[in-house]
């Protein structure tokens, strides 16, 4: 039971960072092959007007993965407390990753817009439908 619950859990934390080491991957190899002084990015102006937006596109994605993420681990949290593991719940946790992953992958490579809205979108409402199952057990 626990496992069902855990593992969408897992699987975006490793994707957050996978994304964290992607960031620094291109921010470093950026840095180095144009010679810049660390110090000159003192501050997220500076980094902005320093770094492309194609190099910082994996930084934008990392703070995208603790905005609506931290209440799916809120919920996932509660859920493993109250031993909640209806097959539903776990598939729109997944379903919520999988949006979440391939949101991802949009904003760090081509960053078209409305194909990464439509993920964001789609994996939202995932995580509404996780809230409404959720609620609904608790307060019947």
């Amino acid at each position: 039971m626990t496992s069902n619950i855990i593992l969408p859990v897992l699987a975006l934390l490793l994707l957050t960072i996978i994304v964290w080491l992607y960031m620094y991957y291109k921010r470093l190899s950026y840095i180095f092959k144009h010679n810049i002084d660390a110090q000159d990015l003192v501050s997220p102006e500076q980094l902005k007007a320093i770094i492309p937006e194609i190099v910082n596109r994996p930084a934008n994605n990392l703070a995208n993965l603790f905005e609506m993420p931290v209440f799916f681990y809120v919920l996932m949290l509660l859920a493993m407390q109250q031993q909640f593991d209806k097959p539903m719940f776990i598939a729109l946790a997944w379903g919520f990753v999988s949006c979440r992953a391939i949101h991802s992958l949009i904003h760090c490579s081509y960053n078209q817009v409305m194909h990464r809205f439509v993920f964001y979108f789609l994996a939202n409402l995932c995580l509404i439908g996780q809230f409404v199952l959720f609620a609904l057990e608790i307060l019947t």
